[in-house]
């Protein structure tokens, strides 16, 4: 692998976003490039991103596009137009990656396959001591992770444990696209390139990256699953506005109805723009 990039999916949460960049920090495996895909937020987040970018080892780029209503495939596009990687790790700016997260994801990384990780919760409280604390959730060891079980912090532990499953186990999910997120997820450069990105037909909340990893896998590249090996913790915030799923899902029909593996709107059309 030459390079491995990060893609960081911002709007308007400086807060979460600096929790979230300190963990790259300390990264046993660092990215090659850091890259916040912002969708469109003020100055603040700006000067953030400047400040991290004097301290981060690594190439820090910020990718920032007019607000304009959610577009978070138009500006995740942008970001893999801007990436020198050919393997891409694709998350949020509210999802705090384990210290082994980028290494895992590293190490599972397969031709021909890209990788679906799954997420802890953080309750709202401990979600905003996290933040307003700067507490280093990363670096906690289990009996502290234990322990915000037991105070109900989060949601579950299992996804924490590394289990060495073989190819029968991480395999086994190859041509299943429902349940994918890019909170979590990793795939080759040329694979997105092959189906034109992401679909930036999609606004609003919901459905994008299920037209994605559908499309991804009618190409060839088939579904990895990285659980028990690449978790991150989603922090708490006030669920999205559903204002446009019921048209995202009926796009998402359409793409299921039809055997089509390209973008209608993806990097190609923005690159003659």
């Amino acid at each position: 692998m030459a390079g491995l990039a990060v893609i960081i999916t911002t709007y308007n949460w400086p807060a979460a976003l600096e929790t979230v960049l300190a963990a790259y920090l300390s990264q046993q495996r660092p990215p090659d490039e850091l890259i916040i895909a912002d969708d469109g937020s003020t100055e603040e987040t700006r000067v953030l991103i400047d400040v991290f970018r004097k301290h981060a080892p690594f190439p820090v780029k910020h990718v920032w596009h007019p607000d304009q209503g959610f577009r978070a495939g138009a500006i995740r596009n942008r970001a893999i137009q801007n990436s020198e990687a050919d393997y891409i790790v694709f998350t949020d700016g509210d999802c705090i990656p384990t210290p082994w997260f980028l290494q895992q994801h590293h190490r599972l990384a397969e031709r021909r396959w890209f990788l679906s990780g799954n997420r802890i919760l953080l309750s709202e409280k401990f979600s905003q001591e996290i933040q307003q604390q700067k507490i280093p959730i990363q670096s906690w060891n289990w009996r502290q992770w234990y322990q915000a079980r037991q105070r109900k912090q989060i949601n579950r532990l299992l996804p924490l444990f590394k289990i060495p499953f073989g190819p029968w186990y991480r395999h086994r999910l190859a041509k299943q696209w429902a349940g994918a997120k890019t909170c979590n997820l990793s795939v080759w450069k040329d694979d997105l390139l092959a189906v034109n990105g992401f679909d930036e037909d999609y606004t609003g909340w919901g459905m994008e990256d299920s037209d994605l990893v559908l499309r991804l896998i009618r190409k060839g590249v088939h579904h990895k699953d990285a659980r028990f090996a690449a978790p991150v913790f989603h922090v708490w915030h006030p669920e999205n506005s559903r204002d446009q799923l019921e048209e995202n899902q009926r796009r998402l029909q359409q793409l299921i109805e039809t055997d089509r593996i390209q973008a209608r709107v993806g990097i190609e059309q923005a690159s003659s723009e």
